[in-house]
């Protein structure tokens, strides 16, 4: 086979040069040697007049531009023999422009991009922050017998009791997240012990109903590092559920003991987990030491159920595909005795959009339990909160806790042996608390109520307002009397439906109550004089004694209040310390029973207080828009709201449904004039699924964000055949009589900042394909012309061609994943005669979103090209931050100069030894050997790749160092490659360090036990045994065979794999690398003659030519 000449740098696909090979000698040569010469004295001669002509370009060495070429190397390294004259050729260098025109320009743009989206993620779109800080007086208990006779890991791990020396009341275990503390209990605990002591501890019907004090329990996990290691997750678990089966045995336990000895002993605990501690209270109910029925209801906080948030560890992927396909199996069983988790709630809590610890998306659990045994709420939504949380402050806000410890002291009942009330009520009862009432399937009281309150009115009373009119009153208490105000029920079966809405600053008084508002709803219900007394329990009399009074049989509607932030003129946000509106909505099907709705108006002075109730049209009150994605974007929503238009209306947005934009909504004045408004625009943004609603009060402007389809999101449990997208539900004060504006356009510079929670984890995948088609080109160009290019030049060529035609590859292979995932799934049972399947398997395909960037919409095809575009410039940031290292460590060790006497500036030196000394092959392979035993028995591999990289920084900065000093192109050769190589390790090494922090966290609170995984000698023997051979100074022979296409090959693979699955299985990228280093290692050992003979020589004696006190 003919050698290609060194001096062509031809390129198969990237590169054009209309040099010629006889021109690229001419112009390579300086001076002709005489015949007579020999090869040594003309390569001794040729260097020496080379050195003085080439001092300009060392500088070229730091910056990385350099062609090895310039540097007039006529050497190859892999020992391979040519003629004469093909041998004293020099490789031709490329202007650095070549690269440098197509390179910068792209690097800049994609660095103007990376800055523009950290920069709108930081900056726009930002909700405000509302929690108000608890305070509390803690105390914890110990239970130090909670040893190892119960417990493998009771060296590690604690059980504590807050505030209480002995167990009275009801059992709540609190599971810390990732590095949390079991101090965190305290704001629940406090608030917990302070409810019940002031408002339950007396309430004797409270305590017929089984409702006790909270015995809060926590665990002291050491700060463990749960969400960067399966196996951790899986230990908390497994201790968690000893620790159940230990604090139940308590409430046996007489002398611990202090509850009511007429109870039952409680058979169950409730779980309230943040972060991951509510992952691993999901995994406890799958370990085998999970006592059955011991847990029913888990409230988790924060906490990523939908997706791993990192997939860095093997283990945690693993662990997490098995506990979500556990649980989404049990609930798709037909039959409730066949499902292990019938009798579980699970309700996920989740902070929005100031949580960037976590994606608020992956607390959804959707895909994990039907609607009858959990949901997914954030604490914007909940009544009285109102506001986002970040990751921490969830546990400590005040508002949020109040709610909290409420809802579960409400699902208590200590009357019943698993100490809660029967899964539907609970269900009940934390959607009554969790929910905003608004929702489609919010139960009203009202139906299911007897009337209990008879209302007396004058005969001839003009308090009847007329069929069709809105009531509106303007400051309560005029009258100085109590007064009551009739609105009549339209009939039934109007077309489109009707609703009753009724808005108050005021709180609606419960019967019996007397302050200022009371909503009755009423029916004529005749009776004699006197037998009121006997049929009902209260009694309004506003009759004045006069004859041929009208009785009213009334129903109280005070419990289905629903609570709303005040919207005044000095209203700033939703969660301001001010008196919440009261809002009243029935569909007209809800009031069929009754003929009336009465406004009694109780005030005895005269106040500023106001309250307006109307029936309106559904169809008049719902604004459907059908624009598309691509309108909503290119022209937004402009929507004119009429002047008699109702008090509330809701306009649906169905193409609104994507979390990865954000928009600006804005409304415009009113002209009624300051002093006659009741009330400033309220504006709420709110989704079904999960339910995310915000309010915007005294609403100008607002900016809409929103957790709705998210990338790398599984399906629901419950296939779902269309969204309704956002709804936005304006109240606007209907007195004003006049039309509004309302607008909605695209924010995009927001929405480059919704990028960075959704896609951040891509930067430790998608980079790796840009440095995996680099690196192949550097490899093609080396097999080809013996040059290897440094890494800022071989990216300026793949940015020509090579770069470009692959992100369009995989731009095609998105929209191709969208097609295929539009047709429908076939049935459970398809197949050939129906009986392929088991009828019971889920026809979902839950991982249908993990491929590329975890999208199926085919709009969204133009992120591939934007990522790889911002990839560029994150990998331009990377390569220049390597070179700033090894340049500022090779100068501060310039500053302590020592030339090696073996160093020589003849090419037959240059051409017959390594770059650089290296140290003892024995030496090397004793320590190598240490290495691999160490990682087989104690330490996880990931310790060993981090010392891998060390060594590889060292070897990069004797590399450079040499090759200033020799002027030698072969050095250079060899520093553009062991950079290149550095390069690619400092990729994988973010997958690296979280399972070695955790180790290390290990052995700092002194659990010296081994992990059961990492400890693959295979997974590290490859990447050690290439740092080693570069620690030689060994340049990588050329392939000039067929073989050179399995170099190729093995960088398109690990490029492909990092863009398709690199997001979700991301730790598979470390086996990839591992697998190139070890062909890459293969390469080395084809130059080398290694026999079992050699390696016990080699081990027995120290050659000279290895011994640098022997050297010349």
């Amino acid at each position: 086979m003919r050698r290609r000449p060194s001096g062509s740098a031809a390129e198969d696909d990237d590169d054009d040069d209309d040099t010629s090979p006889g021109e690229a000698v001419r112009a390579a040569f300086t001076d002709r040697p005489d015949p007579g010469d020999s090869p040594s004295s003309r390569t001794s001669a040729r260097a020496s007049a080379s050195i003085e002509r080439k001092q300009s370009d060392v500088s070229h060495v730091a910056s990385g531009t350099a062609s090895p070429s310039t540097w007039g190397s006529s050497q190859f390294t892999d020992g391979s023999t040519e003629k004469a004259g093909a041998r004293d050729m020099i490789p031709l260098a490329s202007h650095p422009s070549t690269g440098r025109m197509t390179s910068q320009p792209t690097t800049l743009t994609s660095l103007l991009l990376l800055g523009f989206t950290i920069h709108s993620f930081i900056t726009r779109q930002l909700d405000p922050k509302g929690c108000i800080m608890s305070y509390m007086d803690p105390l914890y208990a110990k239970f130090v017998d909670f040893d190892t006779e119960h417990t493998r890991f009771a060296s590690k791990y604690s059980l504590y009791l807050y505030r209480e020396k002995g167990v009275k009341g009801v059992p709540v275990l609190f599971i810390p997240g990732n590095a949390g503390s079991f101090k965190q209990v305290r704001p629940l605990g406090a608030e917990a012990a302070q409810y019940f002591r002031d408002s339950i501890q007396h309430d004797l019907e409270a305590l017929k109903r089984g409702i006790r004090s909270i015995d809060f329990f926590t665990v002291d996990f050491n700060e463990d590092l749960t969400a960067f290691h399966g196996q951790t997750m899986l230990d908390q678990a497994e201790y968690l559920n000893e620790a159940v089966a230990y604090i139940l045995s308590l409430y046996h336990d007489p002398r611990r003991s202090a509850r009511d000895p007429d109870l039952p002993d409680p058979s169950s605990v409730i779980l309230i987990g943040h972060s991951m501690g509510g992952i691993v209270a999901r995994t406890m109910l799958t370990m085998p030491n999970y006592q059955s029925n011991s847990i029913n209801t888990i409230i988790t906080m924060s906490a990523p159920h939908a997706r791993a948030p990192v997939s860095f560890d093997a283990d945690m992927v693993r662990t997490y595909k098995q506990i979500n396909d556990y649980w989404r199996n049990a609930y798709s069983q037909k039959w409730a005795n066949d499902n292990p988790l019938w009798h579980v709630t699970l309700i996920s809590i989740a902070g929005g959009g100031l949580d960037t610890v976590v994606p608020s998306d992956y607390s959804s659990i959707a895909s994990l339990v039907p609607d009858t045994h959990g949901f997914t709420v954030f604490t914007s939504s909940m009544p009285n909160v109102w506001t986002g949380m970040d990751h921490l402050s969830i546990l400590w806000c005040d508002q949020f806790r109040k709610v909290i410890v409420r809802a579960v002291i409400e699902a208590i009942d200590a009357n019943r042996p698993n100490q809660t009330k029967p899964r539907a009520e609970r269900m009940r009862i934390f959607k009554k608390q969790f929910l905003t009432g608004m929702e489609s399937f919010a139960e009203k009281a009202l139906p299911g109520k007897e009337p209990i309150t008879l209302l007396t009115l004058e005969d001839n009373s003009n308090s009847i307002i007329s069929q069709g009119q809105r009531l509106s009153l303007r400051g309560l208490g005029r009258s100085q009397k109590p007064r009551p105000y009739l609105l009549p029920i339209p009939p039934q079966g109007t077309p489109g439906g009707k609703k009753l809405t009724l808005l108050s600053n005021q709180n609606f008084d419960a019967s019996g109550e007397y302050r200022m508002l009371e909503v009755l709803f009423c029916s004529v219900f005749p009776l004699q004089a006197g037998q009121s007394a006997a049929l009902f329990s209260m009694n309004i009399d506003l009759s004045a004694n006069t004859s041929g009074s009208t009785r009213l049989a009334c129903k109280n509607a005070a419990t289905d209040a629903i609570s709303l932030p005040a919207s005044t003129r000095t209203s700033r946000y939703s969660f301001d310390q001010s008196s919440p509106f009261t809002y009243l909505q029935y569909q007209i099907e809800d009031l069929a029973d009754h003929q009336f709705v009465a406004i009694v108006d109780k005030a005895v002075e005269p106040s500023l207080d106001w309250v307006v109730a109307e029936f309106s049209d559904n169809a008049d009150s719902l604004i459907q828009t059908n624009v598309g994605l691509l309108g909503l974007l290119t022209y937004g929503v402009r929507v004119t709201l009429p002047a008699n238009r109702p008090m509330m209306t809701e306009l649906k947005i169905p193409a609104l449904r994507s979390s990865l934009f954000a928009y600006r909504f804005s409304i415009g004045k009113q002209a009624c004039g300051d002093e006659l408004e009741l009330f400033t625009p309220l504006l709420r943004q709110y989704l079904s699924e999960p339910y995310e609603s915000k309010y915007f009060v005294n609403v100008k402007e607002a900016n809409i964000s929103l957790h709705g389809i998210a990338p790398f999101m599984p399906p629901p449990l419950r296939s779902q055949t269309s969204s309704d997208g956002v709804s936005l539900q304006l109240w606007s004060d209907p007195t004003c009589n006049t039309s509004i504006i309302v607008t909605l356009e695209l924010d995009f510079r927001g929405s480059l900042g919704k990028l960075v929670m959704r896609y951040r984890t891509i930067f430790a995948a998608f980079p790796l394909l840009v440095v995996a088609l680099v690196l192949r080109k550097q490899f093609q160009i080396h097999d080809e012309t013996g040059v290897f290019r440094s890494f800022s030049e071989s990216m300026g060529l793949c940015l020509r061609t090579s770069l470009p035609v692959f992100l369009l590859a995989l731009s095609c292979f998105a929209l191709s994943l969208a097609r295929s995932s539009a047709v429908s799934p076939k049935p459970a049972s398809s197949g050939l005669l129906g009986w392929h399947r088991n009828a019971t398997e889920p026809a979902i395909n839950y991982e249908r979103n993990d491929l590329l960037l975890g999208s199926q919409d085919p709009f969204f095809w133009f992120l591939v090209p934007l990522f790889g575009l911002v990839s560029v410039g994150v990998c331009v940031l990377v390569n220049y931050g390597a070179l700033g290292i090894i340049h500022v460590l090779s100068a501060i060790c310039s500053l302590f100069p020592f030339r090696p006497s073996w160093i020589r500036y003849d090419e037959r030196r240059s051409a017959t030894t390594p770059a650089f000394a290296a140290s003892s092959p024995r030496r090397r392979t004793i320590t190598t050997g240490i290495l691999l035993i160490l990682v087989a028995l104690f330490i996880p591999y990931q310790f060993a790749y981090i010392v891998a990289c060390v060594v590889q920084i060292v070897t990069c900065i004797r590399a450079l160092s040499f090759a200033g000093e020799t002027r030698s192109g072969a050095h250079l050769n060899f520093y553009n490659y062991a950079h290149s190589i550095l390069v690619l390790m400092l990729w994988i090494l973010p997958i690296n360090i979280p399972t070695l922090v955790v180790w290390v966290h290990n052995l700092a609170v002194q659990w010296l036990t081994p992990f059961s995984s990492h400890h693959n000698v295979l997974s590290i023997m490859p990447l050690i045994l290439l740092v080693e051979t570069l620690t030689s100074g060994t340049m990588i022979p050329r392939v000039t065979t067929r073989m050179r296409y399995i170099t190729n090959l093995l960088f398109v693979l690990l490029a492909v794999y990092a863009a398709v699955y690199g997001v979700t299985y991301a730790y598979l990228l470390h086996h990839l690398v591992n697998i190139v280093a070890a062909w890459l290692v293969a390469l080395h050992l084809s130059n080398s003659t290694i026999s079992l003979s050699g390696l016990g020589q080699l081990l027995d004696y120290q050659d000279e030519e290895y011994d640098p006190k022997k050297r010349p």
